[in-house]
């Protein structure tokens, strides 16, 4: 089944609000009552690591809500401080975490995709509705359907992914296809698609790991012997209608979901490049192969975080995110290869002081660990994904203490260096 199918010429629209409404002051009380944690202030202040008699939490030097994400929700709160009267929808979750999209809720947003427990319909969007637009942007095509009520725009797409468009829409423009290392199935890479299918010829491939991009690369160095029944076995719902392998794996521009784990989007690029080198040969390479940096800064940074904390790490590593969220998962694969690691959405995953409920990396099922919580002085390393707020992150370490009968108050000295 083809995904990405989407109206052309239709990538700008004008009077869409896109810088906020200048009530960034008037809205920061309520956002640090909201997501703020005195808990992880005090840790950020002695050096990210706090320490009780029983527990030491060592915080990752790069965690929790990025600038990109502080934003979209800075904006939620605007918008309903500027129209406090008219009906606020959003057409997905505006980030992937359930605290703060439950948040918005409480604000009074409907969520278009019936998010949430709300009911408003796509076909219901009039001109009196102001429509907030996520951190992950929406399609040509959603946007064109939105613009079309007649209602007003608020557009919170990170910098980071408008980036990656540009990039995209210029390899469609000079007749690359688009090769995302993503999720087909995410809001941002159906964004993404979308601003490669806007052009004549536009074509989009989808590739979630090294392993499909194996599989890829095999059919590049195969030309014409290569099987496209196979292919389309693999790939049928991760190209865009009319994709002929064939034709469109002979020049290639890369991009990636901004969220995906940076190495390995860096080896899936060089993956593909090696392999259209073996099939072009070098002094060709140039006119089959495109690739711009297109990781997300933030994204990186915590992934670089916790690389440095498995350098020398602490007994256990708790992931605090959405179970949704791309980066917060990515987090946890990378931490899971050096210490046990524990993926929880949030402090009510902790059941106990030998149970924990979890999602391990590369899994969709939750699972149940217990005794994982046992020694006599217990060293706990804590992240966060870039979609988790300190608030989140603090209710994590007062269930900790909670658990090991510490009082919050009393102690917490900065831990010896």
């Amino acid at each position: 089944m083809v995904l990405y199918r989407e109206n052309r010429g239709l990538s700008r629209f004008p009077d869409i609000v896109r810088k906020g409404f200048g009530l960034r002051q008037q809205v920061a009380g309520e956002l640090a009552s909201d997501y703020e944690s005195e808990l992880v202030s005090r840790a950020r202040l002695s050096g990210h690591a706090l320490t009780w008699p029983g527990l030491s939490v060592r915080i990752a030097k790069e965690f929790g809500f990025c600038y990109g994400v502080e934003r979209a929700v800075d904006y939620a709160y605007e918008t309903r401080r500027h129209f406090p009267d008219r009906r606020l929808l959003i057409t997905g979750e505006i980030i992937h975490n359930p605290g703060v999209n439950s948040r918005l809720r409480e604000l009074g947003y409907e969520f278009l995709d019936g998010g949430h427990g709300s009911t408003v319909a796509f076909d219901e969007v009039g001109a009196e509705d102001v429509v907030l637009i996520p951190a992950f942007g929406v399609s040509i095509g959603l946007l064109a359907r939105l613009r079309a009520t007649g209602a007003l725009l608020v557009d919170t797409t990170c910098g980071s992914v408008l980036n990656v468009w540009k990039n995209v829409e210029r390899f469609a423009r000079e007749g690359y296809t688009c090769l995302i290392h993503g999720k087909w199935d995410h809001e941002e890479t159906r964004a993404t698609a979308s601003r490669a299918l806007q052009y004549p010829g536009g074509r989009v491939l989808v590739v979630r790991n090294l392993e499909e991009t194996e599989e890829v690369a095999a059919f590049i160095r195969a030309g014409q012997r290569a099987r496209v029944d196979a292919f389309f076995d693999s790939f049928a719902a991760a190209v865009s209608e009319g994709f002929d392998p064939r034709r469109d794996l002979q020049r290639v521009g890369m991009a990636n979901q901004t969220t995906m784990l940076s190495s390995e989007s860096l080896q899936v690029a060089e993956v593909i490049r090696r392999a259209l080198i073996d099939r072009w040969g070098a002094e060709s390479i140039d006119e089959h192969f495109r690739a711009f940096d297109t990781i997300c800064s933030a994204t990186e940074d915590r992934q670089q975080a916790v690389l440095r904390m498995m350098e020398s790490p602490p007994e256990l590593m708790i992931i605090i995110g959405g179970y949704n969220s791309s980066n917060t998962g990515h987090l946890a694969e990378i931490c899971a290869e050096t210490v046990p690691t524990y993926h929880v959405e949030g402090a009510h995953e902790l059941l106990s002081a030998s149970e924990i409920r979890h999602r391990p990396p590369h899994s969709g099922e939750m699972a149940i660990s217990r005794d994982w919580l046992v020694g006599e002085q217990v060293e706990v390393g804590i992240t966060a994904g870039a979609s988790t707020p300190d608030r989140e992150i603090g209710a994590v370490i007062s269930r900790l203490l909670e658990l090991r009968g510490i009082d919050a108050v009393e102690g917490g000295e900065p831990a010896a260096e």
